[in-house]
């Protein structure tokens, strides 16, 4: 391989791996904000009984 193939391969490892990480947080942040949602939701309901 040559040094700027070498280069590339590691870019394209280090993107692939920040996007994975990007991904996770996502989807973490939103079940967060579902959980939260729902326990406000419940809360209402509670309250206006």
């Amino acid at each position: 391989m040559k040094k700027g193939s070498k280069l590339a391969v590691l870019i394209g490892i280090a993107l692939a791996i920040v996007a994975v990480a990007a991904s996770v947080t996502a989807l973490l942040l939103y079940l967060d904000k579902k959980k939260s949602d729902e326990e406000l939701e419940e809360y209402l309901d509670c309250s206006i009984q």
